[in-house]
């Protein structure tokens, strides 16, 4: 009866994450290629003199974000999931990325929340979560989760 009523929790957990992380993924090569550079460079209008340099992001991010926003999956309260897994560095964020199964994935889908959330009032965040790998290592990990629990057994 246990192993189940398990399974069943399984399968509604590939269900409820198999077609989001499946578009997530699409990501993947570049968010591989991109890994550890910098996604945004800065354009200061000629002659400017005095004026402010505007901080251009790559469109391919641009649009990760966006596609991320619309997942539905973005958590406002991110902050209750960090203090739950005890995240207080991008080392125990990476550390728990490695670590994770499929019964973590919101706290995967938090970690991604922090970054996309915070990024939008200081794009630093976005550019942080390229050059330290966070972006790439969460998405990585959600497909490798999901495609291993798809497999027949």
């Amino acid at each position: 009866m246990g192993f189940e009523s398990e399974k069943k929790s399984i399968d509604e957990m590939l269900s409820e994450y198999r077609e989001v992380v499946s578009e997530i993924a699409k990501y993947l090569p570049w968010l591989e290629n991109k890994s550890g550079e910098k996604a945004s460079s800065t354009y200061t209008p000629e002659g400017g003199g005095n004026t402010l340099a505007i901080p251009v992001y790559d469109s391919t991010l641009l649009s990760f974000v966006k596609m991320l926003d619309k997942t539905g999956r973005m958590n406002r309260n991110y902050d209750y999931v960090y203090k739950k897994y005890k995240i207080y560095s991008t080392e125990d964020e990476l550390s728990l990325i490695h670590r994770a199964d499929l019964k973590d994935m919101d706290m995967l889908f938090a970690i991604l929340s922090k970054y996309v959330i915070k990024g939008r009032v200081k794009g630093a965040y976005w550019n942080e979560a390229m050059q330290n790998g966070i972006f790439y290592e969460t998405v990585k990990k959600m497909k490798e989760l999901v495609e291993f629990w798809t497999m027949p057994m």
